[in-house]
């Protein structure tokens, strides 16, 4: 992959992982998301009544943006599962220092399972 397209992939990861996180903390402020049909409807509208929740609906749309001119200069076979892999590992990262959530030790293996995967697919 070209080093545009390596920029463009951090960049689009970065975003889509903020997004991740602010949809996450956009769902516990507003409650939580579901239950029975007619409380999808509620839980919906709360849940666009959160501007955290929004702030992560904006950032997925500009990183399907930078995914867009990613995928028209790299191969889609290349650039997806390192996306996808970088997403991966920053997700765990985000989760572990801003929700607090666990990181196990099989958690540990996989990214770094997973960061081997980024590296030979570089090399291709």
């Amino acid at each position: 992959m070209s080093s545009t397209g390596w920029i463009l992939t951090l960049i689009s990861a970065g975003i889509a992982v903020a997004a991740n996180l602010f949809l996450r903390i956009g769902v516990d402020k507003a409650g939580g998301f579901g239950g029975q049909m007619n409380d999808i409807l509620v839980s919906f509208i709360n849940l666009l009544r959160q501007p955290t929740f929004d702030c992560g609906i904006v950032l997925y749309g500009f990183a399907t943006l930078v995914w867009i001119r990613i995928i028209s200069i790299e191969p889609l076979s290349v650039a997806y599962p390192i996306l996808v892999s970088i997403t991966f590992l920053l997700v765990t990262l985000g989760s572990a220092f801003l929700l607090k959530e666990t990181v196990t030790v099989s958690k540990i293996i996989g990214l770094l399972l997973i960061i081997s995967g980024i590296v030979v697919l570089s090399h291709n």
